[in-house]
């Protein structure tokens, strides 16, 4: 059991006064330290409702103990370690992060351009130096631990505790110097009997995306799961699920590129029912108040919420989702498929162990990757299901 120190005083995880001390540490802004390796590695206290709950700082899973439910894998093992230092930069004194975008927060005219093909959102980018759309909602999903799965949790992550943990994430990261949970549009969840009020909410968060009389027009960014994408009058509307009568409009020449970039992404959520399709979109308002998108990009999650990219994953992540142990699904933010990750880890345990899936195909630069990846950290075992040799192996006991 995890144990705390608040002050002077010590409480474990499951002691009936850590609530009243947490929402006294709370209230004086006051970091208490996780005990799992000493001196303590530094938290932070998120409330939801009455609720006060200890939260990882971003990029420090690294300093917990494997057996903490804090503990992360290290960055190399994911596409996360490609952008520390760089489109990710950490202040150790406030405990942001800073991001740096490879796409904009705002835009000169009136109407979406046509961005060539490859340097849009339906594409991810090359340079570390900064983050794709895409690249930032594996970030975002990483940070709200949406990632993070045990069987107990069955039946019990629905949409409202998704956009809770997505909002708590952004509120621990910064763009162009503001907060980005100031520009984030995460839709709440629909209820017909209070949308009078939902949709005042709404519009008084849209609003700041309305085009100025001159200047540049900012743009928000939304997360959402795609209802459905359907032909318009002119372009397409993208259907979010909670924003009844809201659509986002999408011209064609952005929609053929997202239908090329993204295939894979669309053809494994019509293949499967239950999988939610997740978008990340820039947008802003037009003179008539429609939401007009910019940039655009998928990524295609399990029914717990768990991302996944090919067939093979998919069936990676429903084995793990059977397990009582706890696995954190890896992410390639903007790695390029032909490079390695860890597809999971298994954590809570002495040695965790990291899993790889080798897609079939895959050629030796990929092999000799991972045989580096693997030997460059020999503290954590590993799992490895070559897919051009058989079915998947049984999963480490």
């Amino acid at each position: 059991m995890r144990r705390f120190r608040i002050g002077s005083a010590v409480y474990e995880e499951a002691a009936p006064d850590l609530q009243a001390a947490l929402a006294s540490a709370y209230a004086r802004t006051e970091r208490p330290l996780c005990l799992c390796r000493e001196p303590g590695c530094p938290m932070y206290i998120a409330r939801i409702g009455d609720l006060h709950l200890i939260k990882r700082m971003p990029m420090s899973g690294g300093g917990h103990d494997p057996s903490c439910d804090s503990y992360e894998s290290p960055y190399e093992l994911s596409g996360l370690g490609a952008l520390m230092g760089s489109a990710i930069q950490l202040d150790p004194q406030n405990g942001l992060a800073a991001l740096k975008l490879d796409f904009s927060l705002s835009k000169t005219g009136s109407r979406a351009a046509s961005v060539p093909a490859g340097q849009s959102s339906a594409s991810v980018t090359a340079d570390p130096r900064r983050m794709s759309l895409r690249g930032l909602l594996h970030y975002l999903w990483h940070e709200a631990e949406l990632t993070v799965w045990t069987s107990r949790w069955a039946g019990k992550r629905h949409w409202w505790n998704v956009r809770w943990h997505l909002l708590e994430a952004a509120g621990q990261m910064t763009v162009r110097g503001g907060p980005l949970a100031d520009i984030l549009f995460v839709p709440e969840p629909f209820r017909a009997e209070n949308r009078q009020a939902i949709e005042q909410r709404r519009n008084a968060v849209l609003g700041t995306a309305l085009p100025p009389k001159s200047g540049p027009r900012k743009l928000l960014v939304l997360v959402g799961e795609v209802k459905e994408i359907v032909p318009a009058r002119s372009g397409q509307k993208l259907v979010i699920r909670h924003l009844p009568g809201f659509p986002f409009m999408i011209d064609d020449a952005l929609h053929r590129r997202l239908q090329a970039r993204f295939e894979k992404e669309l053809s494994l959520w019509a293949a499967d029912s239950s999988s939610h399709l997740m978008t990340i979109a820039t947008f802003g308002l037009n003179p008539a108040g429609l939401a007009i998108v910019e940039e655009v990009a998928l990524m295609v999650v399990s029914e717990n919420w768990i991302p996944y990219e090919t067939v093979p994953e998919k069936r990676l992540v429903d084995g793990l989702a059977r397990l009582r142990e706890k696995s954190v699904k890896g992410l390639r933010f903007d790695l390029h498929p032909d490079q390695p990750i860890a597809n999971a880890l298994l954590q809570n345990r002495d040695e965790p162990i990291a899993l790889f899936v080798v897609p079939a195909g895959a050629d030796q630069n990929f092999e000799v990757s991972l045989d580096e990846m693997i030997a460059a950290r020999p503290e954590i075992g590993s799992w490895v299901w070559r897919v051009g040799e058989g079915d998947m192996p049984p999963l480490p006991p």
